[in-house]
C-alpha cells in the first residue's frame, strides 16, 4: 500500500477543498475504512491508483486529500481506530495483491466502455491490473530499503547508551548511595549493575541523617529527573558483599536496603555483531565469485562465464545471418587453395550429388603455410560462403590451468557442432594442442595437452563420430604435428598456402588499394607495387598500404602517391629512417664506397639481380645503408647464378679494400649471407666436385645445428666453402679494380644525393651489358610506368623467395 500511495500521490486535484493539515485525519480514515471492509477499501484504493492523474508524484498527503475528495467526509468515530493501523494495513495489502477485483467507480464518473476487464491504462503496467508490477516494485523497495534500515539500526544501537554514564563502585557509594538517591539496582546478565536514581533523597534515610542533601554535585545531572548510571560488578557474590557492607556502614536498616533486581537482557546489536565476521566473509566470497564469473573466459571474446561452465568451449559461431562476413572475392593470391576450400563448401551444400556416386565427404583439411599468407582469412571466407554454421576457436583456448578442461572443451565443441550439423569447425593455430606426443623424452609435463589431443583424435574419427561436421585447421608448423592427426580420415587434405607470385600480389594490391584515397586509379599502382615487393605475403602488403596512408597523413597531404608507397616499402624492408644519427665524415665515406661497390659489381655481372636503388641513409638498428634489388621469382637456380650473387654480395668489402685501403665491420651481414649460400651449394645442392653428389640439409634443434656426417666430411665441406668464397672474392676484387673510376664516381654522387636510382646509375655507368632473355620484375616495374601493354601479358614462374636488401 505504501508503494501505491507513493506512486499515486502528487498535486491535489481542483475538487479537493482540504488543506495540508488534514492529511493525518485522512490517513486514519483510510485505514479505518480498510478495517471495516477491507475488500471495499482495496477496490477504492485500486481505483485511486488507476485513475490518479500522472502529475500526482510528490506528496502522500496530497494523494490522501485526493482520495478524501473523491469519497467525501470520513465516517464518524475514525479517531478511535488509529490503534488498528497494522491490521488495516495488512488487510489492504492482502486485497491489493490478491486476485483482480472489479473497480468501484464513483458515481460522478462513467464506467469506461469495453468488456469490463481490468486492463491497465498505463503503458508500463501489465494487462492484469498492475499486480505483478506491484510485487516487483515491492521487492525492489525492500532491496533498496534493507541497507538504510540496517545502517539506521546500527546507528540507534550505537547511540542508545549515550544517556547512561559509567561510574565506579566508589563513586556510586559516595555520590549516590550515601545521599540516599538510589531507587533500585538492576543487574544485567550478572555483569553490569544499572543504578536507577531519584530526583530527591529518600525520606526514610533523612530520618536517620538530618544532613541537607543536594543533587547539584551528581555527575551529568542538569535538571530534577531520573538518571541512570552503571558500573561493572565483577562477580555477583563480591558485589552483594560490598553493597551490604556499604549500607551497614551508612546505618541503613535491613528492611530499607536498596532492592537489587537480576535480569537477563539480550542486546540485538551485540548478537548481530557476533555474525558480522561471517557475513563479511560470505559477502566477500560473493563479490569475488561475481568478479570471477565476469573475468573467467573473457579472453575468448564471449563475455563472462561462471566457473562451473569453465569446461564448456567458448566458440565464435557464425551463420548465414551473421554480419561483417568475408567472402571468397575478398581473398586473393591463393586461387588453388580457394578452389580446394570451395569443394568443402560444395560438399556441404549439395551432399546428394557426391553420395549418389558413393563418395564420402572429407572429414577435414589442414591449412598450412608461412605466417601472413591468409590461412585465417580463407577460413573466414569459407564461413561467409558456406551458408552453414561455422564454429571458430583457437588452439590455445582448449588449455587452461585446471586439469581436464581441455578434453571437456573438445567434447563440448563437437557436441555443439553435431547439434547444428551440417557445420564447419575451424581450429586456428592447432599446433598448440596437436604437437607430436612424447617428443624429447618428456611426457609427464604435457599430459594435459596430450589428453586434449587424444580427445580431438577420438572426436574427429572414433566410435562416436557422426557425419556432417567438417574440421578445418590452420598452422604454420605442420612438421611438428602428430602423425595420427594428419592421417586420412581426420585431416584428409593438406592445403598449402604459399607466398603469392607477382600476379597474386597484384590481385591483393587491388583489394587493399580500393580502400585508399589515391591520386590515380588503383590499377595504375597494383602491377608496379607487385613488381617492387617480391616474396611479400598478404599481411606484408596490407602493412605497406597502411604505412603509405600513415606517411601521407603525417605529411598533411590529401592523396596517396607513388612516393608514399616507395617510402612505405623502404620502411618495411630497411626499418625506421634515422635522420638524427650522428655519423663521422670518414664513416659516411666508407658507407658510400661500400654501397657503390655493391652497385657496380651487380651492374657488370650477368646473373646478378637488377638494382632498384642504393642509399646511405641509416635505417633500422644497424644498417647504415643498403642496396635494394628486384630479384626474379625463379624456381630454379644454376651454379653460375649462385656464383654471381656471391660476387655481388662481396662487392662492398672489395670496394673498401681497393679504394680506401682499409676494411671495416660493415660487411658483417654480407659475410653471413655468403657463408649461408656457399654452404648450401656444397652441402645441400651438390655443386662441389670434391664433396660429390651428397646432400646434408641443415637441421637446427634447440641447442645448435645438427651435422649428420663425419668429421672428415665436415672438414672437406669447410675447405671447399673457403675455396669458393676466396674464388668469388678474387673475381669481385678484379672487377672493382677494372671499374675503379666508376666506383668512385658513384660513391661521390651518393655522398651528394644520399639516394640513387637506376636512372642515376645509367648516366654514370651506361646501360647494363647484359640483356635477359625474359622480362624481369624490374622490367615490369619500368614497363608499368611506360604503360606498356606487353607488361600485362608477361608472366614468370611464381616463387616464394624473399626480396633482397644488402645492408651494411
Amino acid at each position: 500500500m505504501a508503494l501505491q500511495l507513493r506512486r499515486c500521490n502528487g498535486a491535489s486535484p481542483s475538487c479537493c477543498p482540504h488543506p495540508v493539515g488534514f492529511a493525518a485525519p485522512a490517513l486514519r480514515w483510510s485505514f479505518a475504512s480498510a478495517a471495516t471492509t477491507a475488500g471495499d477499501a482495496a477496490m477504492k484504493l485500486r481505483w485511486c491508483v488507476n485513475e490518479a492523474s500522472p502529475e500526482l508524484v510528490g506528496d502522500a498527503s496530497k494523494f490522501l486529500r485526493h482520495a478524501r475528495c473523491c469519497y467525501g467526509a470520513a465516517p464518524g468515530g475514525f479517531d478511535g481506530v488509529m490503534h488498528r493501523l497494522p491490521t488495516t494495513l495488512g488487510a489492504a495489502m492482502q486485497q491489493l495483491t490478491a486476485a483482480p477485483v472489479t473497480r468501484d467507480f464513483p458515481k460522478e464518473k462513467e464506467v469506461p466502455k469495453g468488456d469490463g476487464s481490468n486492463k491497465s491504462e498505463s503503458k508500463n503496467e501489465p494487462s492484469s491490473g498492475g499486480q505483478p508490477n506491484v510485487q516487483q516494485k515491492l521487492l525492489k523497495l525492500f532491496q533498496d530499503s534493507i541497507g538504510p534500515v540496517f545502517l539506521l539500526g546500527l546507528l540507534l544501537a550505537t547511540l542508545s547508551g549515550s544517556s547512561e554514564k559509567e561510574i565506579s563502585f566508589q563513586e556510586f557509594k559516595n555520590k549516590l548511595l550515601e545521599p540516599g538517591l538510589v531507587d533500585r539496582i538492576v543487574v544485567i546478565n550478572k555483569t553490569v549493575a544499572k543504578v536507577h536514581v531519584r530526583s530527591s533523597p529518600s525520606t526514610k534515610q533523612n530520618q536517620h541523617n538530618d544532613t541537607s542533601i543536594t543533587t547539584s554535585h551528581l555527575p551529568g545531572q542538569e535538571a530534577p529527573s531520573k538518571y541512570k548510571y552503571y558500573f561493572n560488578i565483577g562477580s555477583v557474590d563480591s558485589f552483594e558483599e560490598k553493597l551490604e557492607e556499604a549500607q551497614e556502614a551508612l546505618g541503613i536498616y535491613r528492611h530499607d536496603y536498596i532492592p537489587v533486581i537480576y535480569a537477563d537482557k539480550i542486546s540485538w546489536f551485540q548478537e548481530i555483531m557476533k555474525f558480522a565476521p561471517t557475513l563479511f566473509i560470505v559477502g566477500l566470497l560473493y563479490v569475488v565469485g561475481r568478479k570471477m564469473s565476469i573475468s573467467i573466459g573473457s579472453g575468448s571474446g564471449q563475455g563472462g562465464r561462471s566457473i562451473f561452465s569453465i569446461g564448456k568451449a567458448q566458440v565464435t559461431k557464425m551463420d548465414k545471418n551473421s554480419k561483417n562476413k568475408v567472402f571468397f572475392k575478398d581473398v586473393a593470391g591463393c586461387d588453388e587453395a580457394k578452389q580446394e576450400i570451395m569443394e568443402f563448401v560444395h560438399f556441404l551444400k549439395n551432399p546428394d550429388k557426391y553420395e549418389a556416386l558413393g563418395a564420402k565427404i572429407p572429414k577435414g583439411a589442414l591449412l598450412c603455410g608461412p605466417p601472413g599468407t591468409g590461412k585465417t582469412l580463407l577460413a573466414k571466407a569459407t564461413a561467409g560462403e558456406s551458408g552453414v554454421p561455422f564454429l571458430s576457436i583457437s588452439g590455445s583456448d582448449f588449455l587452461e590451468m585446471f586439469v581436464g578442461v581441455g578434453p571437456s572443451r573438445v567434447r563440448s565443441l563437437f557436441q555443439e557442432a553435431r547439434e547444428c550439423a551440417p557445420s564447419i569447425v575451424f581450429i586456428d593455430e592447432i599446433d598448440a594442442i596437436g604437437r607430436a606426443r612424447g617428443r624429447g623424452g618428456y611426457s609427464g609435463g604435457n599430459s594435459e595437452r596430450e589428453n586434449t589431443l587424444n580427445q580431438l583424435l577420438v572426436e574427429m574419427d572414433g566410435f562416436g563420430t557422426t557425419a556432417g561436421v567438417v574440421v578445418l585447421a590452420g598452422t604454420n608448423r605442420p612438421d611438428i604435428l602428430d602423425k595420427a592427426l594428419l592421417r586420412p580420415g581426420r585431416f584428409d587434405r593438406q592445403i598449402s598456402i604459399d607466398r603469392p607470385d607477382i600476379n597474386g600480389r597484384e590481385q591483393i594490391f587491388r583489394i587493399y588499394l580500393a580502400k585508399l584515397k589515391l591520386d590515380k586509379e588503383p590499377s595504375f599502382y597494383s602491377q608496379r607495387l607487385a613488381a617492387l615487393t617480391p616474396g611479400f605475403a598478404g599481411a606484408d602488403i596490407a602493412n605497406i598500404c597502411n604505412e603509405a596512408a600513415l606517411i601521407t597523413a603525417r605529411r598533411d597531404e590529401k592523396l596517396i602517391t607513388m612516393q608514399h608507397f616507395e617510402s612505405a616499402i623502404d620502411r618495411v624492408i630497411g626499418g625506421l629512417e634515422k635522420k638524427n644519427t650522428v655519423i663521422s665524415k670518414l664513416e659516411r665515406r666508407t658507407v658510400a664506397y661500400h654501397e657503390s661497390g655493391h652497385a657496380v659489381a651487380g651492374w657488370f655481372l650477368e646473373h646478378a639481380e637488377p638494382l632498384l636503388k642504393v642509399t646511405i641513409v641509416p635505417r633500422g638498428t644497424a644498417a647504415l645503408g643498403f642496396a635494394q634489388y628486384v630479384p626474379s621469382e625463379n624456381l630454379l637456380m644454376t651454379k653460375e647464378q649462385f656464383f654471381d650473387r656471391t660476387c655481388m654480395t662481396l662487392g662492398g668489402r672489395a670496394a673498401e679494400e681497393v679504394l680506401i685501403g682499409k676494411i671495416s665491420t660493415g660487411a658483417q651481414n654480407d659475410l653471413e649471407k655468403v657463408t649461408k649460400m656457399t654452404y648450401e651449394q656444397v652441402a645441400v645442392y651438390g655443386f662441389s666436385e670434391k664433396v660429390g653428389l651428397l646432400s646434408f640439409p641443415q637441421r637446427y634443434d634447440g641447442f645448435g645445428m645438427d651435422k649428420p656426417y663425419s668429421g672428415q666430411t665436415a672438414s672437406m665441406i669447410d675447405t671447399e666453402v673457403r675455396e669458393l668464397v676466396a674464388k668469388a672474392y678474387n673475381t669481385t676484387t678484379e672487377l672493382i679494380r677494372k671499374h675503379k673510376d666508376k666506383v668512385a664516381q658513384v660513391a661521390e654522387l651518393l655522398l651528394e644525393k644520399e639516394v640513387l636510382h637506376q636512372d642515376d646509375l645509367v648516366r654514370v655507368l651506361g646501360e647494363r651489358p647484359f640483356k635477359p632473355d625474359e622480362p624481369t620484375n624490374y622490367d615490369r616495374f619500368k614497363q608499368g610506368f611506360m604503360d606498356s601493354e606487353d607488361s600485362k601479358s608477361a608472366e614468370v614462374d611464381p616463387s616464394s623467395s624473399v626480396g633482397e636488401a644488402v645492408p651494411t
